[in-house]
């Protein structure tokens, strides 16, 4: 499929598909005429991309990461190493810091909405 086509089917901007092969994320061939040429499978990989991004993974960590996952369902490969499981659970502890720092902000935003809705209401 042509990069409109993916760009369309998952909601990513051309320019982004374009970036995620530049690091070496995604790949495509080239049509004779020299347009870029996807798999079906480029449909599950960029939604796995977007998800990794989404996140809070940076693309150099994402580049690592995906070969040892299965696009169609994103579990581990065969090729999923140790190392990686030592680098992933250090970046889900950081995810799980950014929550708890994120909850924390919300119930002071809370008590400060509370408290002006009582003086005004």
């Amino acid at each position: 499929m042509r990069i409109g086509e993916l760009a369309q089917r998952t909601g990513v901007s051309t320019r982004s598909l374009r970036y995620y092969e530049q690091q070496g994320l995604l790949t495509s061939e080239r049509t004779p005429g020299g347009h870029r040429d996807y798999p079906e499978s480029a449909v599950d990989r960029v939604i796995r991309i977007q998800e990794l991004f989404a996140a809070g993974l940076h693309s150099s960590k994402i580049a690592v990461l995906l070969p040892c996952m299965r696009d169609a369902d994103g579990g581990p490969s065969e090729i999923a190493t140790p190392r990686l499981v030592t680098d992933l659970t250090a970046e889900r502890d950081r995810i799980e810091s950014m929550i708890t720092d994120l909850v924390r902000s919300r119930d002071v935003l809370n008590e400060v909405i509370d408290t002006a809705a009582d003086r005004n209401g």
